[in-house]
C-alpha cells in the first residue's frame, strides 16, 4: 500500500541522487530508507531504482511513479497549509443573564449569535439569579454576565429603570398615572420569586397593611407575566417586563430602581469585543 512516508522517501532519493543524502534530508538512517524503497517496490510489484556503480537511475515504472508522487506530495502540502492557515474557531462566549431580564432581551442576544455566517461566535447562555451569576463569573465558569450593578463603578451600565405595578391591560386601574398602595388591598397577586427586591417588596406592602391573596409564586418570569396578561392577578416588577397584554403603572412610595449592566471576567475583554456583544446589548436592554 502506498503511503506518504514511502512517497516522500522515493522523491528524496530521486532529488538527492543517493541513499546517504536522502536519508540525511529525511532525518532517518540509511538502512531505514533502503527498507522503505524496497517496501515501495514490493507493494508495486516492480523495480523503481536501478542501482549503478556511481549513480541511481529510474526504471520506466520509476519515471511514471515520479510524476504521480510529486503531484501527491504537492496536494499533501496544499492540504497542510490550508489547515494551518485557517484560523481556529473562536471559543464559545459563556454569557450569564439575570433571570429577571425580559425574555425579549435574552432572545435578542441569542439571535445575534445564531446562524451560520462566517465569523459568528458561538454562545452559551446561563439564566440565573444575580448571586449565582457572580459566583460562576468568579469561578471562571462564565466570561461575562448581564446583571444588576451594585455600585456606580461596577461594570458597564446598559439601562437604569424603575419598578412599578404590572397590571392586565384591561384592568380597571390600568389607565392611572400612579397607584396608591391601599388600592391594591383587594387584588390577587402574582409573586415573582426571581425579583431582586422581593424582600423589600414584601416589607413595603406589609408596612401599609396590604396583605393580598397570592394566586401564584414562581421564579418563571414568563409564566408570571402570562397570568397577569390573562387577568389572573397583578405583580410588581421592572417596567421593562411589561409586554403584550400588560401595562406598567407607577406605585406611590415604591421608588426602587435597578441598574442593569455588563460585567466582564478578567482577561475576556478581547472576546467580548470580537463577539459584538456590547452592540447587541445596547440595542436590546
Amino acid at each position: 500500500m502506498l503511503s506518504r512516508r514511502l512517497i516522500r522517501q522515493f522523491i528524496a532519493l530521486v532529488d538527492t541522487g543517493s541513499f546517504t543524502a536522502a536519508a540525511s534530508r529525511l532525518h532517518v538512517s540509511q538502512p531505514t530508507l533502503s527498507a522503505g524503497i524496497a517496501e515501495l517496490e514490493r507493494s508495486l510489484g516492480t523495480p523503481l531504482i536501478l542501482r549503478e556503480r556511481r549513480a541511481l537511475r529510474l526504471t520506466e515504472a520509476g519515471n511514471r511513479l515520479l510524476v504521480h508522487a510529486r503531484a501527491i506530495e504537492r496536494e499533501f502540502g496544499l492540504a497542510e497549509r490550508g489547515v494551518l492557515e485557517t484560523p481556529p474557531p473562536a471559543p464559545p462566549l459563556r454569557l450569564g443573564v439575570l433571570a429577571s431580564l425580559a425574555t425579549r432581551t435574552t432572545a435578542a442576544i441569542a439571535a445575534h449569535f445564531a446562524g451560520d455566517a462566517a465569523g459568528k461566535a458561538l454562545l452559551t447562555l446561563t439564566d440565573a439569579p444575580d448571586a449565582d451569576l457572580r459566583r460562576r463569573l468568579a469561578e471562571h465558569r462564565l466570561d461575562a454576565i448581564v446583571t444588576t450593578l451594585r455600585s456606580a463603578e461596577e461594570g458597564e451600565l446598559l439601562r437604569e429603570e424603575g419598578y412599578a405595578m404590572i397590571l392586565p391591560a384591561a384592568h380597571r386601574l390600568a389607565g392611572r398615572d400612579v397607584l396608591l398602595p391601599e388600592e391594591l388591598a383587594g387584588e390577587t397577586m402574582i409573586a415573582r420569586r426571581s425579583c431582586e427586591i422581593l424582600a423589600e417588596t414584601s416589607r413595603f406592602f406589609t408596612a401599609r397593611g396590604v396583605r393580598p391573596h397570592f394566586a401564584l409564586r414562581s421564579a418563571n418570569e414568563d409564566r408570571c407575566l402570562a397570568l397577569v396578561a390573562a387577568g389572573a392577578g397583578v405583580t410588581t416588577g421592572p417596567i421593562s417586563l411589561a409586554g403584550p397584554g400588560t401595562v406598567a403603572v407607577p406605585l406611590q412610595g415604591y421608588d426602587y430602581r435597578r441598574r442593569i449592566g455588563l460585567i466582564v471576567a478578567s482577561g475576556q475583554d478581547a472576546l467580548i469585543a470580537a463577539s459584538g456583544l456590547r452592540d447587541v446589548l445596547r440595542g436590546s436592554v
